[in-house]
């Protein structure tokens, strides 16, 4: 009786290990690749709940699940040479995906670490034959663009041959070695130092030519003022003369006398005045008690 139990618990165990081992669920990250005695017997792609063959461990039928999701590859710090000779420092990264998971298990045995090592050679190829094309100055202008498409095609041929397919290419970083960085920009401040001073030289010359402008300016204003005013005091001159010649011709003595008082204002004003003279000089006649006599000539 006991045997007999033994050996139904043994027979149940089987069956539900064999029923267990039947089943196989993909969900919607994963691919699954069917392998029968090293043979690939079916794909699965889409997600849900398989039947294969129990008892893997009889290298009967076994699963080996694949990503169904878009895939990173990143080449970092990778040493470039562009035409000219210069070199730069480049990064860049490649998304794929595994489209023809069969393809995949044949060529790399499902391994992604095998399958980006042969993909990793390829870019790298790939990058340094773009960057060899042209010059040194493409890769820092709308011409990067234009390289990552021609990097992406060039992989394409050889990632389709592992099973992958290139869904982008991106160049991250594009940087100068630290040589040429330095040589460019000793460079740079080369070419900026000689148009400061072009810059430094145009600005000399315009200044002294509108100072030029400015002086000769002046020269005009001053004399055309000059001109004025000599022209004014001329006037201003005829002016008093007019005057002077009216008030003389109608009252000769009283001119005579203004002229005098002027005379002795000028002469005798300061209070230090000195004077050696004759009493009867013509100076002082309105000094005594007769008067002039109308006609007689002006004190001066």
């Amino acid at each position: 009786m006991t045997n007999r139990l033994a050996v139904a618990a043994i027979g149940l165990f089987i069956i539900v290990v064999g029923l267990f081992s039947s089943f196989y669920i993909v969900n919607a990250r994963q691919q699954a690749i069917v392998i029968r005695f090293g043979q690939i017997t079916d794909v699965k792609t889409e997600p849900g709940i398989y039947f294969k063959m129990p008892f893997a461990f009889l290298d009967a039928d076994r699963v080996q699940y694949v990503s169904n999701q878009e895939l990173r590859l990143d080449l970092d710090n990778m040493r470039v040479q562009v035409s000219g000779g210069k070199f730069y420092e480049v990064d860049a990264f490649v998304v794929y995906k595994i489209t023809n998971a069969r393809l995949f298990r044949e060529i790399a045995a499902g391994d992604v670490v095998q399958a980006e090592s042969r993909l990793r050679t390829r870019l790298d190829s790939a990058l340094r034959r773009v960057y060899g094309l042209r010059g040194f100055e493409a890769a820092l202008s709308n011409e990067r663009a234009s390289m990552m498409k021609e990097v992406r095609n060039d992989i394409t041929k050889d990632a389709e041959s592992l099973g992958l397919t290139i869904t982008d290419v991106r160049i991250r970083r594009t940087d100068l070695t630290k040589e040429v960085s330095q040589q460019t920009f000793d460079r740079m401040k080369a070419e900026r130092l000689a148009e400061a001073e072009a810059i430094r030289a145009r600005g000399n010359e315009g200044a002294q030519r509108r100072r030029a402008v400015a002086d000769r300016g002046k020269v005009e204003i001053v004399a055309a003022a000059s001109k004025d005013a000599q022209i004014l005091r001329g006037q201003g001159d005829a002016e008093r003369n007019r005057i002077y010649g009216e008030a003389f011709s109608r009252d000769p003595e009283f001119y005579a006398f203004y002229r005098s008082m002027q005379a002795y204002q000028q002469s005798l004003g300061s209070g230090d005045s000195t004077l050696v003279l004759s009493p009867e000089s013509e100076f002082f006649q309105y000094f005594s008690s007769e008067v002039p006599k109308p006609g007689a000539p002006p004190a001066q």
